[in-house]
C-alpha cells in the first residue's frame, strides 16, 4: 500500500489526489478515531485480562511473530486465509490471553527473577552456542533478530516465560498417572500380531478386453472433472537470500584465519586443574595457616576447623577464566601438589593447593576453517541481502518489475512458462527450478497479473514474484487424454474384479477353507508377517492392512485394498501376543513421561481457565478481526 501511496504522488496531479485524501482522513480523525486512545477497553484493545490491556499492535506483532516461525518450520509462508482454515488465529489469540492470566498472577504472588538469572538462562541456550561450544552474542543477535526481537524484548519475554514457569512447575510437580492406565497403554502399544496374507494383483484379474468407442465415451463423459486441465500461470521470481549470495563470496584463508585467533581461546579446550582452596580475611592468618599445611594439615581438615565443608574447600576441575584473576593466575603457574605462597584477591588472602591437572588441547585451524569460512560468507551474505532487499524495493516502488528490477541489479530472475497450483507443468513433471521449500506457487495462484506483490521470507531472505500470464482451466477434449482415460478405464475394471475376487476367497475362508488351497487356486503365493505391534512397517505390508489386522480377532480373516485398489490383501490373523508389563523398561518410563506431560498440561489448563474466569476476560471481536484478516 506504502509503495502504491508513492507511486500515485509522483507527479503533480497524483500529489492533488493526495492531499485531498489526507485531508479528509485527518478531519475523520477528529471526528471519530482520536478519541479512542484516552479510552479504556476500545478499538486499539484486542482482549483485557484483568488489569492488563492485550493492545492491537501487541497482539498484531505476537500474532505476526507465530506465523512467521510456524511459516519456518513449513518451508513455506501461510497466508492469512490458510491460517484462519488452521484456526491459528484463535490458537494464538486463547495462548495470549493464558499468558496475559499468568502474568498477572505472577504479580498478584510477588513473583520475581533477577538479572543475572535471566542472563544465565540466555547463556546456557545451546541455540546461541557458537563454534567452540560457548555462548556468541553475534549469534544470539541475529537468531533473536531473525524472529523479529529486539535484545530488550528478548529479555523481558524471557523474565515473563520464567515467572510462568514457576507458577506452571507449582501446578504439574507431584502428578503421576494410574498405575492401570500405564499398564492398559503399554498393553495397547506392545500388543503383536502375525498374519498370513494372499497379494492379489492385475494377473489374478484375468484378461482386460480393450473397452469399445461407446464404453470409453460413456467413462469419459461420467468422469470427465477427473481429466479437465487445470489453471496454469506464467510467474518470474528472483530469490535474494544468504544461501544464494553465500555461493558468490569466496572467504580467503587471510580473513578466516584473522577471526580464528580472535576466537582461538574460546574454539579450543582450555586447561582445567583440580584445585583446593581456602580464602582468609589477611596475609598474616593465610601465611599462618600455609605453615600448617606445609607441615601435613589437610585442606579438608583446616577448613572443618574454619567451618566448611570438603565442598568449600575443594573447587573441583575448573578453567583459569573461572577463577580471580590473580588467584587463576598464580594456581596455573603452580606444579600440582604444590601450596601456593598467600595470594591477594578480590575477595581476600588465599592458599591455594593444586591436586591435578588436565592439559588442555589447542584449537586446530584446519579443522575449523571451513566452519568459520561458512560463518563469516553467512555474516556478509546477511550484510548484502539488507542492501539488495532496499534496492529491489526500490527499483518496484518505481514501477519496474521483477524481471527488469533483477537485471538492474544484476541478479537472475527464474521465468517458468506454466505451472499449475500443485506445482506441475503441463507435462504433469514437477516443475524444477522452483528452489526446494519455496512456496512461491501458492502465493503467485492468491494473486492476479500487474498485482504488486510483497515479498515473500525465505532462508532468511526475500523472493519477489509477478504473475505474468493466466491459462483458466477448462474441459479437455477425449481425444486429448484418450490415453489417460483408458489407462483409468482399466485401472477401476481390474479394482472391480479384485474386489469380487476378495470377497468370494473370504466367504470360503469363513467356511473353513485354507489360505494356502485359494492361493493356490488363483496362483499366488502365501507370505507371512509375524510379531508385529500397531506403529510397525513390516516388509511388504502396506499400514492399511497392518490396521485391519489389529481390528480382526485371532484366526479371523479380511481383506484390504491398496495401490488405490489396483492390488487387494486377503489376510487371516494367525497369533496375537498381549505382553506382560515390565515397569522398569525404557519404553514404560517414556511412557510414564509423556503421560506426565499430558496431565500437567490438562491440569495447567484447567488452572488457566479458572485464572482467566475469576480475574475477567474480555474480547474485542472487532479488533480481533482486524489483525487476523477476517473483517477483509
Amino acid at each position: 500500500m506504502l509503495r502504491g501511496m508513492r507511486k500515485a504522488s509522483s507527479n503533480w496531479l497524483g500529489k492533488t489526489i493526495m492531499a485531498v485524501v489526507m485531508g479528509v482522513l485527518i478531519v475523520s480523525f477528529g471526528i471519530w478515531g482520536i478519541a479512542d486512545i484516552f479510552k479504556g477497553f476500545g478499538q486499539s484493545t484486542v482482549a483485557k485480562v484483568g488489569r492488563t490491556e492485550i493492545s492491537l499492535n501487541e497482539f498484531r506483532q505476537i500474532y505476526t511473530d507465530r506465523l512467521q516461525q510456524i511459516s519456518r518450520q513449513f518451508g513455506r509462508p501461510l497466508t492469512p486465509d490458510q491460517a484462519r482454515a488452521f484456526g491459528l488465529d484463535r490458537q494464538v489469540l486463547q495462548q495470549t490471553i493464558a499468558e496475559a492470566a499468568l502474568d498477572e498472577e505472577a504479580r498478584r504472588l510477588g513473583l520475581g527473577q533477577s538479572d543475572e538469572q535471566i542472563r544465565q538462562v540466555i547463556m546456557n541456550d545451546p541455540n546461541f552456542k557458537g563454534v567452540g561450544g560457548n555462548f556468541d552474542a553475534n549469534r544470539f543477535q541475529a537468531m533473536i533478530r531473525n524472529f523479529g526481537y529486539t535484545e530488550q524484548r528478548y529479555v523481558a519475554e524471557q523474565r515473563k516465560v520464567s515467572l510462568r514457569r514457576q507458577i506452571t512447575g507449582t501446578i504439574g510437580a507431584g502428578l503421576e498417572p494410574p498405575k492401570a492406565m500405564i499398564d492398559v497403554l503399554t498393553r495397547f502399544q506392545n500388543e503383536q500380531r502375525s498374519i498370513e496374507f494372499v497379494r492379489l494383483d492385475a494377473a489374478q484379474a484375468g484378461t482386460i478386453d480393450a473397452p469399445s468407442p461407446e464404453a470409453l465415451a460413456a467413462y469419459f463423459e461420467d468422469h470427465k472433472v477427473q481429466f479437465r486441465a487445470p489453471e496454469y500461470r506464467k510467474i518470474a521470481f528472483v530469490v535474494i537470500s544468504p544461501e544464494e549470495i553465500g555461493k558468490w563470496s569466496e572467504v580467503s584463508d587471510e580473513d578466516a584465519k584473522k577471526l580464528f585467533e580472535q576466537r582461538k581461546d574460546r574454539l579450543g579446550t582450555p586447561e582445567k586443574r583440580q584445585i583446593q582452596q581456602l580464602v582468609f580475611p589477611s596475609v598474616a592468618e593465610a601465611q599462618a595457616a600455609r605453615e600448617r599445611l606445609v607441615g601435613g594439615m589437610s585442606f579438608e581438615d583446616l577448613g572443618k576447623e574454619r567451618g566448611l565443608s570438603a565442598s568449600d574447600v575443594d573447587l573441583g576441575l575448573v578453567t583459569k577464566s573461572s577463577l580471580d584473576s590473580s588467584v587463576g593466575n598464580a594456581a596455573f603457574a603452580l606444579p600440582a601438589g604444590e601450596i601456593s605462597q598467600p595470594i591477594q584477591g578480590a575477595l581476600g588472602t588465599s592458599i591455594v593447593k593444586v591436586d591435578k591437572i588436565e592439559p588442555g588441547n589447542e584449537a586446530d585451524y584446519a579443522k575449523l576453517a571451513a566452519d568459520i569460512k561458512r560463518e563469516i560468507a553467512a555474516d556478509r551474505a546477511r550484510v548484502k541481502v539488507a542492501d539488495l532487499r532496499d534496492k529491489m524495493e526500490d527499483e518496484r516502488g518505481g514501477g519496474s518489475s521483477v524481471i527488469d528490477a533483477a537485471q538492474k541489479l544484476g541478479l537472475t530472475a527464474v521465468t517458468i512458462d506454466a505451472v499449475d497450483r500443485s506445482g506441475r507443468a503441463p507435462n504433469g513433471q514437477p516443475v524444477a527450478n522452483i528452489p526446494q521449500g519455496l512456496d512461491v506457487v501458492s502465493q503467485a495462484f492468491n494473486t492476479d497479473v500487474g498485482v504488486d506483490n510483497d515479498a515473500i521470507s525465505f532462508k532468511g531472505g526475500y523472493v519477489w514474484y509477478d504473475v505474468l500470464a493466466i491459462t483458466p482451466s477448462r474441459d479437455r477434449s477425449l481425444d486429448e487424454v484418450r490415453d489417460q482415460v483408458e489407462a483409468r478405464w482399466r485401472q477401476d475394471q481390474i479394482a472391480t474384479k479384485l474386489k469380487v475376487k476378495a470377497t468370494e476367497m473370504v466367504k470360503k475362508l469363513e467356511a473353513g477353507g485354507k489360505l494356502a488351497d485359494e492361493a493356490a487356486s488363483i496362483g499366488a503365493k502365501v507370505e507371512t508377517a509375524t510379531g508385529f505391534k500397531r506403529d510397525d512397517s513390516p516388509a511388504g505390508v502396506p499400514g492399511t492392512v497392518v490396521a485391519a489386522a489389529f481390528r480382526t480377532a485371532k484366526d479371523g480373516v479380511g481383506q484390504t485394498p491398496v495401490n488405490g485398489g489396483s492390488e487387494v490383501i486377503v489376510f487371516r490373523v494367525t497369533d496375537i501376543i498381549d505382553p506382560a508389563v515390565d515397569a522398569a523398561s525404557e519404553a514404560v518410563k517414556k511412557l510414564k513421561d509423556s503421560l506426565d506431560r499430558a496431565l500437567t498440561e490438562e491440569q495447567v489448563a484447567s488452572y488457566v481457565n479458572k485464572l482467566e474466569t475469576d480475574i475477567g476476560t474480555t474480547i474485542n471481536q472487532a479488533a480481533f478481526a482486524q489483525v487476523t484478516g477476517a473483517n477483509q
